[in-house]
């Protein structure tokens, strides 16, 4: 079944393949920790050529949708250079996407947050990913779809995305500002950045506290249970999600939306472009 306007389920898939409208969207990769040897970023196109669910078209996410001009790596790509990936992908505002990674969601709400943000709403996350597909014994193919381009057009939507501005004029109101990294980068014990540790009264919220074992997002109920936790209710007037370059944080705002909290958006530039700008106050420890 289609478990939220933002997920469908690996069983509603299986059913849907075959659906005219429908394109499914193959984003697999992989990040290294901040402390390991660069580079950190990969894509899985590789595997996809082995093996994908029948259908899906391949995105490479560290450089189909990111900007190549950008020296903070993985932001998002400007509107004319995501537009190119989505018509060569076949997508336009006729399809309904579903995309799905072998990471725990983490690359599929990139795209799922870059759709949305360039107008495009018509997309969920395939919940539990490759991984849940695999598992349960569904259909894969190391055939290539034919698929023909289309003519995507980039509105951008500002009610999804923060610049560094935005996020400062934030700082000591009722916003809540949502750092999806881990503890270790929270704390201030190395980063991605030239400075460490976390911006001031941000809360942390790491991402695998947010998946059940099978990969799949916790029950809203549950999610709404961890982000109270960390201070993010009812009460809560907006919810700025940021990690080290924004897709960590795509997949924070998707937690969001699943739980039923719709005002919040994305410090795209996260702590690259924070924690590399002087002039931005930081905070260390947890």
């Amino acid at each position: 079944m289609m478990t939220s306007q933002h997920l469908v389920s690996t069983d509603w898939l299986a059913a849907h393949l075959h659906d005219a409208n429908l394109r499914i969207v193959d984003i697999r990769g992989h990040v290294l920790p901040a402390n390991a040897p660069l580079p950190h970023y990969f894509n899985h196109h590789d595997d996809y050529l082995q093996s994908h669910i029948p259908g899906a078209v391949f995105i490479d996410w560290v450089k189909a949708i990111t900007d190549p001009d950008d020296p903070r790596h993985a932001q998002i790509a400007k509107p004319e250079r995501f537009a190119t990936a989505m018509s060569h992908a076949g997508i336009d505002e006729t399809q309904f996407v579903v995309v799905y990674d072998d990471a725990g969601s983490m690359f599929s709400a990139r795209l799922w947050w870059a759709l949305n943000y360039y107008g495009h709403h018509q997309v969920a996350v395939l919940d539990g990913g490759w991984n849940k597909w695999i598992a349960e014994g569904h259909p894969v193919s190391s055939d290539f779809p034919s698929v023909s381009p289309t003519t995507f057009v980039a509105r951008p939507d500002a009610v999804w995305y923060r610049d560094g501005e935005q996020v400062l004029a934030a700082l000591g109101t009722s916003t809540k500002l949502m750092d999806m990294r881990s503890a270790e980068e929270f704390r201030g014990d190395y980063a991605r950045a030239k400075r460490t540790g976390h911006i001031p009264g941000a809360v942390n919220q790491r991402r695998p506290n947010l998946l059940a074992a099978d990969n799949t997002l916790l029950p809203a109920e549950q999610l709404r249970q961890k982000f109270a936790e960390i201070g993010i209710d009812e009460s809560t007037p907006e919810v700025i999600a940021y990690c080290n370059a924004g897709v960590s944080a795509s997949f924070g705002l998707l937690a969001l939306r699943v739980a039923g909290f719709d005002q919040n958006a994305m410090y795209d530039g996260s702590w690259k472009d924070w924690g590399n700008d002087d002039s931005k106050p930081i905070e260390t420890g947890a």
